[in-house]
C-alpha cells in the first residue's frame, strides 16, 4: 500500500483479486464457481489441505426439496433454487443422483396428528407431490419397516446425491475457469482500506481483493469478529453422529426414511448412500468443542437401537463404520447471511444440514447481493466444464473397464488409475482423508487395514490424515 495515502497503488491493484472467499466447504466451493463462472477474478482460501475439511465432510448426502424448510424463508429459497440447479447441471459433469424418494414416518398418535401439518408447508412451499400415505401403503413400498409404523408422507423428489464429488466439481469448475485456490492459508489478520482487503496469513503471502466472502463455517462468526469488530451470530457447534451398515444392508429399505421432526432437529434418518451402504444418523449433541467429533458409545448405541427399531433386519447387519461431524448451528434455525456494503463483506453463517442442496442457491444469492453494488462483469466467452470420475455403486466403475493397473483398495474396487488420476487432478489429493474423498479408497469394510501400506507406496509416503 501507498505510504502516502493508505491505499492500493496502481501497481498493486493489478494483482487484486475481485473477491475473496474464506472457506473451502461445500458453499465456499459453490460460490467460488459462481463467481468465476460470471467473470470475477476469484481465489478460495482454505486452512486446510484440502476441500471439506470441515463440516461439510460429514453430512447424510441427501438432495432436498424443501418441502418441511421455514415457509418464506432464505433457507426454502436458496435450498430449491439449489436442487433445480443441481438437477440442471448434474449430467454434464457425470455426478450420480439417486432416485429414490423419500418417507416421513410416524410412530405414534401424536406425530399421526403432526402429518397434516407437514403435508400444508411442503404444498405452501411448491412442493406439491407430497401426499399423506396409508400404514398399508408405507409397508408394501417397505417391506422391512417396523410393523409399528403407523402411516407417514411420501415426498418423491428427495433424493441421494454424492456428497464429495459435487463440491469437488464446483471449485474444480471455477479453478479451470480461471479462479485460484491456496490450501494451509489460514486467514490471521487483514485491513479495509475503504475499497479494498489485505488478508494476511502467517504461512502465506497477503492477498489483497475488492471484496470478501465469509464462508469460514463453524468459525465465520469468529471471522467476522476478528476482522469486522462484530458478529451478529454465534455458532453453536451441534455434533451428529453416524453408523454406516455394510453394503447387504442397503437392500432393507428402499427410500430415505425419514422422523417427523421436532422444534430442535430434524431426526434420525435411515438411507442408502450413493456408495452402496445404509446410514443412520445423525444424533443432534450440543457441545463447545468446533474441532472435536469424536464418536461415542453412547451415541453409538442410540443410534444402533434407534435404527433396528425402525428397521428390526439390521440387528443382523454388520456395521462398516463410524463417524462424527459438528453442524455450525446458531441461536436461529435460519441461514444467517449478512452483507456489510460499507466493508465489501457477505458473511454466509449458520448454514447447517441442507447446506449440501442449497450451496448453488445460495451461490446465486450471495453474488446477486455483489453484483448490486459493483461494476458488471464479463463472464468467460467459453465455460469450461470438468467430468468426475464416478464413485456411485449403481453406475459403472473404474473397475470395470481395461487397463486400470492394479486394484488397490480391494473392498471398495479402487483401482491404481483411480489412486493416480485423484493425486494429479486439477485440485489434487494431497492426504489420505482427501484421496478417499476422491475414490472411496479405505471406505470399506477393512476399513484401510489392508490398502494403507499401497497408497501410502502410490502418494510417496504422503499417507497422513
Amino acid at each position: 500500500m501507498s505510504a502516502e495515502t493508505g491505499r492500493f497503488s496502481r501497481l498493486e491493484k493489478h494483482n487484486i483479486f475481485d473477491v475473496a472467499i474464506v472457506g473451502g466447504g461445500v458453499v465456499g466451493c459453490a460460490v467460488a464457481r459462481k463467481f468465476a463462472l460470471e467473470g470475477a477474478k476469484v481465489v478460495l482460501l482454505e486452512k486446510g489441505r484440502d476441500i471439506l475439511n470441515g463440516a461439510s465432510k460429514a453430512n447424510s448426502a441427501i438432495l432436498h426439496t424443501g418441502f418441511d424448510a421455514p415457509p418464506g424463508s432464505l433457507e426454502l429459497h436458496c435450498v430449491q433454487q439449489g436442487y433445480k440447479e443441481y438437477l440442471d447441471i448434474f449430467k454434464d459433469f457425470n455426478l450420480p443422483i439417486l432416485k429414490t424418494s423419500a418417507f416421513v414416518v410416524a410412530w405414534n398418535e401424536e406425530q399421526i396428528i403432526r402429518l397434516d401439518k407437514i403435508i400444508k408447508q411442503a404444498h405452501q412451499n411448491n412442493v406439491s407431490d407430497v401426499h399423506g400415505i396409508d400404514r398399508d401403503c408405507l409397508l408394501a413400498s417397505e417391506p422391512h419397516l417396523s410393523t409399528h409404523a403407523l402411516g407417514g408422507i411420501s415426498v418423491p423428489g428427495e433424493y441421494v446425491i454424492d456428497p464429495w464429488s459435487s463440491p469437488l466439481a464446483y471449485i474444480t469448475q471455477a479453478v479451470l475457469n480461471g479462479a485460484e485456490v491456496r490450501f494451509g492459508y489460514e486467514v490471521c489478520g487483514g485491513q479495509f482500506d475503504g475499497e479494498n482487503w489485505l488478508l494476511n496469513s502467517e504461512t502465506n503471502e497477503d492477498i489483497s481483493a475488492r471484496f470478501v466472502v465469509n464462508c469460514a463455517g463453524l468459525y465465520g462468526d469468529y471471522l467476522d469478529q476478528f476482522l469486522l469488530g462484530k458478529s451478529e451470530f454465534s455458532i453453536k457447534p451441534r455434533k451428529g453422529q453416524f453408523l454406516v451398515y455394510d453394503k447387504a444392508a442397503t437392500a432393507l429399505i428402499n427410500s430415505i426414511i425419514l422422523p417427523v421432526p421436532d422444534e430442535r432437529t430434524k431426526g434420525v434418518v435411515l438411507t442408502q448412500t450413493i456408495f452402496g451402504n445404509l446410514l443412520v444418523g445423525p444424533t443432534a449433541e450440543e457441545q463447545d468443542e468446533r474441532n472435536i467429533a469424536g464418536v461415542t458409545a453412547d451415541g453409538l448405541e442410540n443410534l444402533k437401537s434407534q435404527g433396528e427399531a425402525i428397521v428390526p433386519a439390521l440387528r443382523e447387519m454388520p456395521i462398516t463404520a463410524t463417524y462424527a461431524g459438528i453442524r455450525p448451528a446458531t441461536e436461529s434455525k435460519d441461514y444467517r447471511i449478512f452483507n456489510y456494503q460499507d466493508k465489501n463483506w457477505i458473511t454466509a453463517g449458520g448454514i447447517r444440514s441442507t447446506g449440501l442442496t442449497s450451496s448453488l442457491g445460495l451461490a446465486s444469492y450471495i453474488f446477486k447481493q455483489y453484483s448490486e453494488t459493483t461494476e458488471p462483469l464479463v463472464p468467460p466467452t467459453e465455460i469450461k466444464t470438468p467430468k468426475m470420475p464416478n464413485l456411485a455403486e449403481h453406475e459403472p466403475r473404474d473397475w470395470m473397464k481395461p487397463d486400470y493397473g492394479e486394484i488397490v483398495c480391494h473392498c471398495e474396487m479402487v483401482t491404481r488409475r483411480e489412486i493416480e488420476n485423484a493425486m494429479s487432478s486439477t485440485i489434487p489429493a494431497r492426504d489420505l482423508s482427501a484421496l478417499k474423498r476422491r475414490t472411496r479408497a479405505t471406505m470399506g469394510r477393512c476399513q484401510s487395514f489392508y490398502c494403507t501400506a499401497r497408497l501410502a507406496e502410490l502418494m510417496g509416503g504422503d499417507a497422513d490424515e
